[in-house]
């Protein structure tokens, strides 16, 4: 008989599965964690889990927290199992799985059960994966969005937020006013100077509201910057069912995911810090040099086969590497054009570096779907494609593989609904590529998006000559023609 996961059955568990070596009822909250989806539960929920297991740093047990509906899909699946997940690591050596129970609590979903738990002095961090698009960031300006609605509700009305900064801003203000240390605030997100972004968020509601305690934030409150990779794709029903299948497991929101995992923290942690160095975590003086490389590489890797891979109807990203025309393309694009951005790290090769992200997007075991990875582009290109251009237009070299990126999520745009889409600016993104059918220039318009870009002469001409390209000779021939350059 198969069994259901909580924290009564552990024992019950086939030996097969790692499960925690410590007592879940004697961790202590230290974490409040903002967005508990598959990545955070199997990034830095993990490295907490193992670093559990060594005995250590029972004091900083995570506490979930959320404000959106899948939030509330997320905690009302997790409810009856006590918040454990059983982690499932795949490739083609095979599976191996572990429950992790570095989650204690998933409070409700709403503004006042995150302040509420925010006044615990014991919350020292607040970790972030709220997704690209969650940090209002203004394409023109590089800066924080203070004019979008949800930020004017906020600073109109601080006493009830209703934004995760919002939010932040008002349990910070009440540590102040009790005289209480602040919390260090940590983003797990795949944003270039994730820290520093996070950082101009809360200032930029706070100074709205009041000077002298966005003075006190910014003298006071740690915001590291951080590279995080695991490549973690959504959860179906068909894992669900390969857990019981290879398990003889029950759990409502399972993780599978690669066996690769990293995390480099900038050390800024006033308040104190889980000893995560003892579990692989690197803690470095700047993340910059590492995150680029993650973001530029894997991230824009990722970007760059997604819409050619799903104009061609190719499912999984591991055929998308199969398939040698995206295979060749997306190699000399990374080679000539990403890795050209990057400062050297010492003791890196970017060219091992690729054939290792290679080699990850390979896995045929992880499932990794392409549509996954078109969903929220006018988000994910702003930050894991745009600036390698605009940094090899003002370096003076070239972007023909960066431009027919942009071509190719022009025209998956132009074929796409907003379910396939699934961005907050779907129907303005469809109508702008069904008009660049008649002229290419037309979808970038969209200065919010493309920012400085949208006026370069050079990227207007690259791109409406890969546009044109793409239009007349179809995208096999644009990929080859490419390769081959």
């Amino acid at each position: 008989m198969a069994t259901i996961l909580t924290t009564n059955t552990l024992s019950d568990l086939s030996t097969s599965i790692e499960v925690p070596a410590y007592n879940p009822k004697d961790i202590t909250p230290g974490i409040l964690h903002l967005g508990v989806g598959n990545f955070h539960r199997a990034h830095q929920a993990v490295y907490l889990d193992k670093l559990f297991n060594l005995g250590l740093s029972h004091n900083w047990g995570i506490i979930g927290a959320g404000i959106k509906s899948f939030d509330e899909t997320m905690r009302n699946a997790l409810a009856p199992q006590h918040w454990l997940t059983t982690i499932v690591e795949v490739d083609q050596h095979g599976k191996n799985a572990r429950v992790s129970a570095s989650m204690i609590d998933f409070i409700d979903i709403d503004a006042q059960s995150i302040l509420t738990t925010l006044e615990n002095p014991e919350i020292r961090i607040v970790s972030l994966t709220i997704t690209e698009g969650g940090y209002f960031i203004d394409a023109k300006t590089g800066g924080f969005n203070v004019k979008h609605p949800d930020i004017v509700l906020d600073i109109k009305h601080p006493e009830k937020p209703s934004s995760i900064f919002g939010i932040l801003v008002a349990a910070l203000n009440n540590r102040k006013n009790n005289q209480q240390p602040p919390f260090t605030i940590m983003s797990c997100d795949n944003v270039p100077h994730n820290g520093h972004i996070a950082k101009l968020a809360v200032l930029g509601v706070a100074r709205e509201i009041n000077n002298e305690l966005a003075d006190w934030i910014d003298e006071n409150v740690g915001f590291p910057n951080s590279m995080v990779d695991c490549i973690t794709p959504a959860t179906s029903q068909l894992e669900k069912e390969k857990l019981l299948a290879d398990f003889n497991v029950i759990d409502n929101a399972p993780v599978f995911c690669e066996p690769f995992r990293q995390w480099v923290i900038e050390d800024n942690f006033p308040q104190g810090r889980p000893e995560l160095e003892k579990v692989g975590v690197e803690f470095v003086d700047d993340v910059e040099p590492f995150e680029l490389m993650k973001l530029r590489i894997l991230n824009g890797g990722h970007a760059a086969l997604a819409f050619p891979a799903a104009l061609m109807d190719i499912k999984y990203v591991h055929d998308a590497i199969d398939n040698p025309l995206i295979l060749n393309y997306l190699t000399k694009l990374i080679s000539n054009e990403a890795i050209p951005t990057l400062a050297l790290i010492p003791g890196v090769d970017f060219d091992k570096y690729l054939e290792v992200i290679i080699q990850r997007f390979s896995n045929p075991q992880v499932r990794d779907t392409v549509a996954r990875l078109c969903v929220d582009s006018s988000n994910r290109l702003p930050k894991f494609i745009l600036p390698i251009i605009k940094q090899n237009v003002a370096e003076n070299r070239s972007i023909d593989g960066l431009c027919l990126v942009i071509a190719f999520w022009c025209l998956f745009c132009s074929k796409s609904n907003t379910e396939q889409l699934n961005d907050e600016n779907a129907e303005r993104l469809i109508l702008s590529a069904t008009k660049a059918k008649s002229n290419p220039t037309d979808f970038l318009k969209m200065e919010d998006i493309f920012g400085s870009l949208s006026h370069d002469s050079y990227f207007i001409q690259n791109f409406t000559d890969a546009f044109n390209a793409l239009s007349s000779k179809g995208i096999e021939q644009c990929l080859i023609q490419y390769a081959q350059k």
